[in-house]
């Protein structure tokens, strides 16, 4: 009988019930908390931790929580909303059409190195500034491309997003993760980046070949071009395309230049679909149709991204996240050097599903491990890529990942279908990353 998961909303929901279970079975404790100049963020005190007051939540708080979660991640879910109703308007004029046209007649009889590069890009923006949920802009020209060149969906997912998440996780210079890492671990900006270079560029190669590899064995029939959109002159479809091309330089500038969040996102692209309405003659009202069909399209991957945030808000509310930290954690003070390290992996890993944020995280975390390792004899550099490796490459698998589980969704792909494909990767690459922290060690970096 072949495996097969929930619905992901129903998977979702079983993880926020089991979630508000916990907040009645384990006990209540927190650490104290401090403002950090360093990171501006705040950051928990070693050796602070107490019980508290439990505090469950009930059937209706935990019901509650969903709305909270999806009020957290407001600013996500609007941009794809937003995201999604403006490429619906860009692919009713035909332009997407006559650019998947000519990349495909480009790329003829030689369609797997697209592979490659769309890996190498998304890795690079991965590794610079983290980028996941900003993927979720690229969905509809992945996936068009994907059909045109006879690859699954699963195979566009994995070139994209698959390849930011492993290029966050062994980045040297990512300031959402090693970079808040080094700062609560005192180290200098950018330290160690040789060894993680070289980390990253191993890592990536496996990603890809893996990638290929699969892509070579599942392909199917390409699907053909069709006459999706009014016929409009060349010229308009110009202009259509040269709007959609200006929106992602802007969205590069603004992002790394900038500081833009989601908020500046959801306008750009807002824009980006009202101008290519206009110049690609589908006037006011075959605009506001096209955003409309976008919102519909995208609500159920936007309304995921909300189900998965509040899984953290259950178990944040029911003071349960630090107990969890500190009965992973604590035992490791009794291991040798090498096996802390490695158990830092793991635990990270298990961490990583009830607090998906990367940057979070590592202010969670950090603190605690920083004395311990200096106790052990354990290079600070050595926890930071440990913190790196198990939180970062578990983005790839986790249900709590907002990015994750809305990708799949917007592809039209079965949970299953992707945990078929990561699975035996995402071990891989944890073996690869323990290899790494042991080398590390063994070698004495510093």
């Amino acid at each position: 009988m072949k495996f097969r998961l929930p619905h992901p909303l129903i998977l979702l929901v079983g993880c926020i019930a089991f979630a508000a279970i916990l907040t009645h079975v384990l006990p209540a404790g927190q650490y104290d908390r401090r403002d950090d100049p360093v990171t501006g963020r705040s950051v928990v005190v070693a050796g602070s931790y107490k019980h508290v007051d439990p505090k469950p939540l009930s059937f209706f708080d935990t019901l509650v929580a969903i709305p909270k979660g999806m009020l957290s991640a407001g600013s996500v879910i609007y941009f794809v909303m937003l995201v999604g109703g403006a490429f619906t308007v860009v692919d009713k004029t035909g332009a997407l059409q006559v650019l998947m046209d000519a990349l495909v007649s480009t790329l003829s009889g030689h369609s797997l190195l697209v592979l490659p590069v769309v890996s190498i890009a998304f890795a690079t923006g991965g590794a610079i500034e983290n980028m996941q949920e900003e993927i979720l802009a690229f969905v509809p020209l992945l996936m068009l491309l994907m059909r045109r060149l006879g690859f699954r969906p699963v195979v566009g997912i994995a070139a994209s997003l698959g390849s930011a998440i492993v290029g966050s996780a062994f980045s040297p210079i990512n300031p959402f993760q090693v970079g808040i890492a080094q700062k609560v671990a005192g180290l200098p900006l950018l330290s160690g980046w040789a060894f993680r270079l070289a980390t990253l560029v191993a890592a990536l190669t496996v990603w890809i070949a893996w990638t290929i590899r699969w892509a070579s064995r599942t392909r199917v029939r390409a699907e053909s071009g069709d006459a999706r959109g009014p016929v409009v002159s060349m010229r308009r479809q110009m202009l259509v395309l040269t709007s959609v091309g200006a929106a992602f330089v802007l969205l590069i500038i603004g992002v790394s230049r900038w500081d833009w969040d989601f908020d500046q996102l959801s306008g750009l692209f807002f824009l980006m679909g009202v101008i290519a309405g206009i110049v690609g003659g589908l006037g006011a009202e075959g605009t506001a149709e096209g955003f409309v069909d976008g919102f519909r399209g995208m609500a159920y991957a936007a309304m995921l991204i909300g189900f998965a945030r509040a899984i953290f808000v259950v178990m944040d509310e029911g003071r349960v996240v630090d107990t969890i930290v500190n009965a992973l954690f604590t035992p490791l003070s009794h291991l040798p050097v090498a096996a802390s390290a490695t158990g830092m992996i793991a635990a990270h890993a298990i961490i990583h599903i009830p607090v998906p944020s990367v940057s979070g995280h590592a202010v969670l975390t950090m603190p605690l491990l920083i004395p311990l390792s200096d106790l052990l004899g354990l290079s600070r550099q050595v926890t930071v890529l440990a913190y790196q490796v198990g939180a970062g490459l578990c983005e790839l698998i986790t249900p709590t990942n907002g990015a994750v589980v809305a990708m799949i969704a917007a592809a039209g792909l079965k949970y299953e279908e992707w945990l078929a494909f990561v699975t035996p990767i995402y071990a891989i690459l944890m073996l690869f990353g323990a290899a790494m922290v042991s080398t590390a060690i063994a070698i004495g970096w510093r």
